[in-house]
C-alpha cells in the first residue's frame, strides 16, 4: 500500500491536484487571476456598457460572442438584464426607481450590497421588458447563457482548479467578487457620492480618479453621465480611459467602430452679437460652457482670497466657497448654504458672477420661449456681462460669441 502511494503516477497526480497543470508560483497565479479579472472588466465596459446599453459602439459578431461567453463563465450575468438595469439607472437616476443610487439607498448599502440590488432588479419583468430591448435573443442566449448561468461559473471554477490547483479556488472566489465589488459597489456607489466633477450633470455622478486600469475607464463616471452615448469616457488631457484604448486597438483591427465621442468646443471669429448660431452652439456645448464659467469663478475666488488680510474672512467660508460656489443651487447642501451667502456678501464681484451664471443657465432651461426669444436673451446676457466692469465676465462673454458647433 505504501509503495502504491509512493509511485510516480500517484505523486504526479497529487502534485497536479495541489499545483495545477501549469505548476505556477503563487505570484504567477495571482497575476493570471488579475489578468482574467481585467478581461472581465473589459468585457463589461466595452460590450455590456458601451456597446449594448448605450449603442455608442459597434462590435464584430465574433468579439460580441467572446464577451458573452467570457461573462457567462466569470459573472453569470446576462446581456439583457445588465443592459436593462443600467438603462433604467440612467432614466431614473437619483430617483426612487433608480436600481442602485447611493443618494436613495445610502452609500453603505450600494457599496456592500450592490450585487443583491442588481439581482433583485434583474427579477423585475417590467425592467427587463421596458429597458432590455435590442439585446441578444438567439439560441445560445435562451438555452445556455440565460438558463444555465450556474454552469458557466462552475465551469470557470473547474478550469481554475485544473490550471492552478488549490489556489485556483482562491482565484475563482476573486473572480466572483470582482464585478460585485468594483462595478456594483465602487462605480455605482462611490461614483455617485465622492470624487471630482468636470461637468454639472443633472445627477450626482463623479469621477473617482483621472485614470484607472482596474475598472476599465468606468472611474470616469461624471464624464459618462454627461455624455452617455459617447464610446470614450475621458475628456481631459490628464484623464486615461483604458477601455477606449482597447476600443482603439479593436477599431484598427476592423473589429469595432465607435459611433460617438464627447463633443468638443470649437471657436471662430467673435461675432458682433450673439445670434441664433451662437445660441445653437452654446446649448449644444452647455456642459463645456458651464465648466469654463466654473473655471472663471474659481480664478476670481483665488484672486479675492489672495487679496484678503489674515483673518478677514472665516476659513470655513473660503472652503465652502471653493467647494460649492460654482455649482448649481439645487446641488448645494443645506449645511453649506449659509456660508455661501456670507461669501457672496463678502465678495460682490463673485456675487455678480454667480447671479449671471444662473441667468445664463436659465437660457437653455427656459423651454417656454422660442428660438428668437432665447437668442435675444443671450444677446442681453452678453451685453450685461461686457458692461459689468468685471474683466473675467467680459472675457467670457466675448469667448461665448466665438463658440461654434464642432
Amino acid at each position: 500500500m505504501t509503495l502504491l502511494f509512493d509511485s510516480p503516477l500517484v505523486n504526479g497526480a497529487l502534485d497536479v491536484l495541489a499545483n495545477g497543470v501549469l505548476n505556477l508560483a503563487w505570484w504567477q497565479v495571482l497575476l493570471a487571476g488579475l489578468l482574467m479579472t481585467h478581461i472581465t472588466i473589459a468585457s463589461v465596459t466595452i460590450y455590456l456598457h458601451r456597446h449594448s446599453a448605450h449603442r455608442s459602439l459597434d462590435l464584430h459578431p465574433a468579439v460580441q460572442h467572446f464577451f458573452r461567453f467570457w461573462l457567462w463563465m466569470t459573472t453569470g450575468m446576462t446581456t439583457k438584464a445588465w443592459t436593462a438595469i443600467h438603462r433604467k439607472h440612467h432614466a431614473k437616476c437619483e430617483q426612487e426607481e433608480d436600481p442602485h443610487s447611493p443618494q436613495i439607498y445610502g452609500l453603505k448599502k450600494v457599496m456592500w450590497e450592490g450585487a443583491e440590488l442588481y439581482r433583485s432588479e434583474a427579477k423585475n419583468p417590467d425592467t427587463l421588458n421596458r429597458y432590455g430591448h435590442g439585446t441578444p435573443d438567439d439560441w445560445l442566449e435562451r438555452n445556455v447563457y440565460f438558463k444555465h448561468s450556474v454552469v458557466g461559473i462552475s465551469l470557470m471554477m473547474i478550469i481554475n482548479v485544473v490550471l492552478f490547483g488549490g489556489l485556483g479556488m482562491a482565484i475563482w472566489a476573486m473572480q466572483m467578487a470582482w464585478i460585485p465589488f468594483w462595478a456594483a459597489g465602487v462605480v455605482n456607489g462611490v461614483g455617485h457620492f465622492w470624487g471630482y466633477r468636470n461637468f454639472e450633470a443633472q445627477d450626482a455622478s463623479t469621477n473617482l480618479i483621472p485614470w484607472g486600469i482596474i475598472i476599465g475607464g468606468e472611474e470616469l463616471h461624471n464624464n459618462h453621465h454627461t455624455y452617455p452615448t459617447s464610446a470614450k469616457f475621458s475628456v481631459k488631457p490628464y484623464e486615461f480611459d483604458v477601455g477606449w484604448a482597447y476600443i482603439t486597438v479593436l477599431s484598427k483591427l476592423g473589429l469595432a467602430k465607435a459611433k460617438k465621442t464627447p463633443p468638443r468646443l470649437s471657436y471662430g471669429e467673435v461675432r458682433p452679437v450673439a445670434d441664433e448660431k451662437t445660441l445653437e452652439a452654446v446649448i449644444a456645448h452647455r456642459y463645456e460652457v458651464m465648466a469654463g464659467y466654473a473655471g472663471q469663478i474659481r480664478d476670481q475666488l483665488a484672486k479675492e482670497v489672495a487679496a484678503l488680510k489674515a483673518g478677514a474672512v472665516d476659513a470655513q467660508i473660503v472652503k465652502a466657497a471653493n467647494r460649492w460656489l460654482h455649482r448649481d443651487t439645487e446641488k448645494v447642501p443645506a449645511s453649506a448654504a449659509e456660508k455661501l451667502t456670507q461669501a457672496r456678501a463678502a465678495w460682490p464681484v463673485l456675487d455678480k458672477m454667480i447671479t449671471m451664471r444662473e441667468e445664463l443657465r436659465q437660457i437653455w432651461l427656459n423651454t417656454g420661449r422660442n428660438r428668437e426669444q432665447l437668442t435675444g436673451d443671450l444677446q442681453a446676457w452678453c451685453k450685461r456681462a461686457e458692461e459689468s466692469g468685471i474683466a473675467s465676465l467680459r472675457e467670457f462673454s466675448m469667448k461665448l460669441r466665438a463658440v461654434r458647433v464642432a
